[in-house]
């Protein structure tokens, strides 16, 4: 009994290294992976986020003309807010571009580390909330397109400040990201 016991011994020594170095070996690999999909997922998000980053820069100066128009008009009770927003070349918002971090949001979200998770869950929640602001404006100028009053182009001007605002505070959370 003490030769099988040895034999059997013998035997399963080499199945169990056998089994143990292919789990080290897979392990190995799924890292690797996982290591080369992170560096992918990077370099198409912070391209996506350069893109967008760029957008906002280029959106901002055009919303804030239209701020300095109604700033001019504001008092003219003969213009309507639809002659103001054409005047100050209408209303223009940033496509806030965040497809790399849905995709990975959706899948493999466990292999960012947590501060990158925060900021781009910050970039999400800001798209949100910059997508509400925007209906609601949109919502405000098609229900007052016609009216010429000084307290709908005060509204009209604080609700795009707010847009720059938010927008800024997203741009803000992309560059943190592309400066690392």
């Amino acid at each position: 009994m003490k030769n099988n016991f040895k034999g059997f011994i013998k035997d399963i020594i080499p199945v169990l290294l056998g089994v143990l170095i292919a789990l080290w070996i897979d392990n190995w690999n799924q890292e690797r992976k996982d290591r080369e999909y992170i560096n992918n997922f990077y370099t198409s998000l912070k391209k996506e986020l350069t893109d967008t980053d760029k957008e906002i820069t280029e959106k901002t100066p055009q919303q804030k003309a239209l701020v300095d128009t109604l700033n001019v008009y504001i008092d003219n009770e003969t213009l309507s807010l639809m002659e103001v927003l054409i005047k100050g070349g209408g209303v223009n918002g940033p496509t806030i571009r965040l497809n790399y971090w849905n995709a990975l949001s959706n899948s493999k979200i466990e292999l960012l580390d947590y501060e990158k998770l925060s900021m781009l869950a910050d970039i999400e929640e800001g798209k949100e909330l910059l997508k509400y602001k925007q209906n609601k404006l949109l919502d405000f100028i098609y229900s007052n397109l016609t009216e010429t009053g000084k307290k709908e182009k005060m509204s009209l001007k604080l609700m795009t400040e707010e847009l720059i605002r938010t927008e800024i505070g997203i741009q803000n959370y992309i560059q943190k990201i592309l400066n690392e």
